[in-house]
């Protein structure tokens, strides 16, 4: 048996209970699969622009059969600290002066 080499599987997923469908396999290979994951959101952002709700990354081993995915199941990540929401301060803002 030979090396095991790991893949990155771009899903695109719907909204409920829809199961993810598999876009692209994304190059290169990797020797790990901890090499597979840290890449993921590298080469994950080259998808940016595919018209689903979520588009995710799967590493798996090239050969293995992909786990059925569906959008429920996806964890998304927390918003990037530069992305913060921002919300409304809670004071009152002053009347203007009536000028006499």
């Amino acid at each position: 048996m030979g090396p095991v080499l790991y893949l990155i599987a771009i899903l695109g997923c719907g909204e409920g209970d829809a199961s993810c469908q598999e876009v692209q396999i994304a190059a290169p290979r990797f020797a790990s699969e901890a090499a597979c994951a840290a890449a993921t959101a590298r080469v994950l952002e080259r998808y940016a622009d595919l018209q689903y709700p979520s588009v995710v990354a799967q590493c798996r081993a090239v050969g293995a059969t992909p786990a059925q995915l569906r959008a429920g199941e996806v964890l998304l990540p927390d918003p990037a600290p530069e992305r913060r929401p921002r919300f409304a301060g809670a004071f009152r803002v002053p009347e203007p002066r009536s000028s006499r």
